[in-house]
């Protein structure tokens, strides 16, 4: 009987320099529930939690707080933010999400 090798975990890519808060809301925002959503939000997330400050970390748990069919309609621009819940960090996201590519994972 060979060795055992256990399976890589979804934390694998975690980064290990990052803060607790910071490594929640990687991962939060890594597994929204939809692949879409996964990609918009968990790729903007990678790009910019390491420069965050800790007022944009509490405006993105805002965000992350939202259901992913209406952050998915908002960030791609198939529907206009709420005035109710638009804020500074979800027009961030909707613009660099609403560019053309935006969500695709990155080549390497």
């Amino acid at each position: 009987m060979g060795l055992y090798m256990p399976a890589p975990t979804p934390h694998d890519d975690m980064p290990t320099e990052l803060d607790p808060r910071r490594r929640r809301l990687l991962f939060r925002a890594r597994h929204r529930g939809t692949r879409e959503a996964d990609l918009m939000v968990g790729g903007f997330v990678a790009r910019h939690i390491g420069a965050l400050s800790e007022a944009e970390l509490d405006a993105l748990e805002a965000v992350l707080d939202h259901p992913d069919v209406d952050l998915s309609d908002w960030l791609t621009g198939r529907r206009p933010i709420p005035e109710e819940v638009r804020s500074p960090m979800l027009e961030r996201m909707a613009a660099e999400c609403g560019r053309p590519g935006a969500g695709l994972p990155e080549r390497e």
